[in-house]
């Protein structure tokens, strides 16, 4: 039987921990629970130490972030396969197996993501990772379920599994020695798309990413970071522009980056007309950074991957033209 860790990343997440955890035992009785913990001072450590003695801890002296605090736990673990959890997620039963069914069949398949749904309306897809991730050309993530603001309702549309391009690090399943080979998340991430770029580069290299249908898990979404934070719009630029740097074919790299970034100083300009001055400085902010540290950006390309081409699940045209423009909503209106 394969070895599995579940790691919860926690930070003054003690009220996610004690709604949340007594699911993740439940339902993962066979298998190693990590709690990492970075610096939390609400109590969680007390609280795991005193209700769940047998969870194994990993202590943090400092709070390092999504990104790190996942590397620097997962380098102490030796499991087949590595759950990377939020604290904010309830699991249903049976949530593993299926999902291990789905690695065991395919040694190219690298990580899976389960069916997100919204903890808060169990009827409709969530945010952060839907029925599997996508994106545009321009680096534009979406999800089978959800398109930039619009959710969709699951009807069993997709109760499939299937070859996707990103899976959420909401719930990552994913072959231990591969996130180690690869070197984990890029640190310089701290959160938000880290998963894209992993997924992306382990890709470029030939190997799959896949939704698993018939796992299901439920995502309050918005727990560590709030979606309307001016700090989110800052990472999430940052971050795909870096991707973007890190993982396009040149040929591509050379038409698709400049369109990106001036579509970035459109939205910018938008934010700054509609009185988000916050949001506004938070896009060139992104910029700034990417122009101070263009150099150790390609860097990291050339130490990189292949950069195949056309990899299963980019969306080969401008999302945002067929989302406003083209009115095509749903994932299912889209022409790949």
């Amino acid at each position: 039987m394969a070895s599995i860790s579940i790691v919860i990343l926690n930070y003054n997440g003690k009220h996610f921990l004690e709604q949340f955890l007594p699911s993740v035992i439940a339902y993962s009785i066979e298998h190693e629970i990590v709690i990492a913990d970075n610096n939390s001072s609400d109590g969680s450590l007390e609280f795991l130490r005193n209700d769940y003695p047998g969870i194994k801890l990993i202590e943090f002296s400092e709070n390092f972030g999504f990104c790190t605090g996942y590397n620097k736990a997962i380098q102490q673990l030796n499991s087949d396969y590595i759950v990377l959890l939020n604290s904010d997620i309830e699991v249903t039963e049976n949530w593993i197996d299926p999902v291990i069914g789905l690695f065991e069949s395919d040694e190219k398949i690298a990580a899976i993501q389960p069916k997100l749904l919204d903890y808060k309306s169990k009827d409709k897809f969530e945010y952060a990772g839907g029925a599997g991730g996508f994106i545009d050309k321009y680096g534009y993530p979406f999800c089978r379920g959800r398109i930039f603001d619009t959710i969709e309702t699951d009807t069993g549309q997709y109760d499939d599994s299937r070859e996707i391009f990103w899976a959420t690090g909401a719930c990552l399943f994913i072959r231990t020695k591969l996130f180690k080979d690869y070197g984990g998340f890029d640190d310089d991430f701290f959160a938000h798309m880290e998963e894209i770029d992993l997924c992306w580069r382990m890709k470029n290299d030939g190997y799959k990413v896949y939704y698993c249908g018939n796992s299901i898990i439920f995502h309050v979404g918005g727990g560590t970071l709030p979606y309307a934070n001016p700090h989110k719009t800052y990472l999430n630029f940052r971050n795909s522009l870096m991707m973007l740097l890190k993982n396009l074919p040149i040929e591509s790299l050379i038409w698709n980056v400049p369109v990106r970034w001036i579509v970035d100083y459109i939205a910018a300009a938008k934010f700054l007309l509609s009185g988000d001055v916050r949001d506004a400085f938070m896009v060139l902010k992104a910029h700034l950074y990417i122009w101070k540290n263009i150099k150790s950006v390609f860097q990291k390309r050339r130490k990189s991957n292949k950069s195949i081409k056309n990899p299963v699940g980019i969306y080969p045209k401008f999302l945002l033209f067929d989302y406003h423009i083209g009115k095509r909503r749903k994932f299912k209106d889209l022409k790949f």
